[in-house]
């Protein structure tokens, strides 16, 4: 499995690098067919946020499906065991769902992904120097690319990423969100044609949201 490790904001020491290959055996021992893991290390510089400085991105690449998860703490190690925790617990849940699929059990989740372009991560990541919230919108992007852009003097910051996935349903939507960890998922509802997203509101309830255009709308 390849494994690259990239920081922002903050520079990758040699003996962390040797730590996560070390801790990516228990990936490889749960995802046999893993490709490629990825790992962000970003450091946060606000002093008052001293006690989650650091957060771990962990992105796992195998096959068609991509399974993330992230954690933060005062130091890169012990934000990289927690996200660990996590991730080894979305890949077994991955493991045993398609364990139960090649059974023939019934199970209410689905288990095919739509295609989630990994995330490309520059070491030190270079700052864009046109710091308005019109630049972060108007240049156009690659699949996987991403841009940054601080607004002014303030600490906003406006992030912008292209991703490619095929059309799926809303289980499909449902389950990837479960996989990456998020409490959203953008997706294009392979029934209607429309950007929407899913997100989960409390406890077992989900929500989705769909988007169309007012001209498209007479049309139907």
């Amino acid at each position: 499995m390849e494994i690259v490790v990239t920081g922002r904001h903050t520079q990758i020491k040699q003996r962390f690098r040797d730590v996560v290959e070390n801790k990516m055996n228990r990936v490889t021992a749960i995802a046999p067919d893993a490709q490629r893991a990825q790992v962000v290390v970003t450091h946060e510089g606000n002093p008052r946020q001293a006690d989650t400085a650091k957060r771990v991105e962990i992105t796992i690449i195998a096959g068609s499906t991509v399974v993330r998860a992230e954690a933060s703490s005062a130091d890169e190690y012990s934000a990289l065991d927690m996200a660990l925790d996590k991730l080894t617990l979305r890949l077994r849940r991955t493991r045993d769902r398609r364990k139960d699929h090649r059974r023939g059990y019934t199970n209410p989740a689905p288990v095919d992904l739509g295609v989630v372009e990994p995330e490309s991560v520059e070491e030190n990541e270079p700052e864009e120097p046109n710091n308005s919230p019109a630049a972060a919108v108007a240049s156009d992007l690659g699949p996987g690319e991403s841009v940054e852009v601080q607004v002014g003097d303030t600490p906003i910051v406006i992030r912008r990423k292209l991703h490619i996935a095929e059309p799926m349903s809303i289980d499909e939507a449902l389950y990837e969100m479960e996989l990456i960890g998020h409490d959203f998922f953008l997706f294009v509802n392979k029934e209607t044609g429309r950007p929407s997203v899913v997100y989960h509101r409390h406890g077992w309830s989900y929500g989705v949201f769909e988007i169309d255009t007012p001209e498209n709308v007479a049309k139907q």
